[in-house]
């Protein structure tokens, strides 16, 4: 089995200093070839920034419409040992300062079926709570494809 074969990669947000300051969002990814997407988000420098991070399911790349949605989260505050994985509701959950450190964010396409909607296109939100300049970015992992194939179909149009 190839690994890229069965995951498809984006870019969510390119990497930038003080990379989520005020609000952002990664790119939408259409997840209706996929079960599962997970947002990789990698902090370097950035001893105090914070941010309440959530989920939101769309109707279409736009996105004409946002509704928040549970997801799973973990962070990786210390070299390469993972802390527990932890469910968040639709409110989401707010990271913990520090630099050099990874949060994953892993959301199931069933989850964007809440509050009747059939939406198949989903983003990450980051709002920034304690302000503190952290240099970041977003990759998005799309994984359990319907369909695996040697070039993954385009998620982002």
């Amino acid at each position: 089995m190839i690994f890229t074969e069965n995951h498809h990669f984006v870019k969510g947000l390119d990497p930038i200093a003080d990379a989520f300051a005020g609000t952002v969002r990664s790119d939408v990814v259409n997840m209706k070839n996929y079960h599962k997407a997970t947002f990789v988000v990698f902090c370097g420098v950035g001893l105090v920034g914070t941010s309440v991070i959530t989920v939101n399911a769309c109707p279409d790349v736009t996105p004409s419409a946002r509704s928040a949605v549970p997801f799973h989260y973990r962070e990786i505050t210390t070299g390469d040992t993972p802390g527990t994985l932890t469910a968040a509701l639709a409110a989401g959950y707010t990271s913990t300062a520090g630099s050099s450190k990874i949060i994953v964010v892993e959301v199931d396409s069933q989850a964007l079926a809440q509050d009747g909607n059939d939406y198949e296109y989903v983003e990450l939100n980051m709002v920034e709570s304690a302000v503190g300049a952290v240099l970041g970015g977003i990759l998005v992992i799309l994984s359990e494809p319907r369909y695996a194939q040697n070039i993954q179909a385009t998620a982002i149009v």
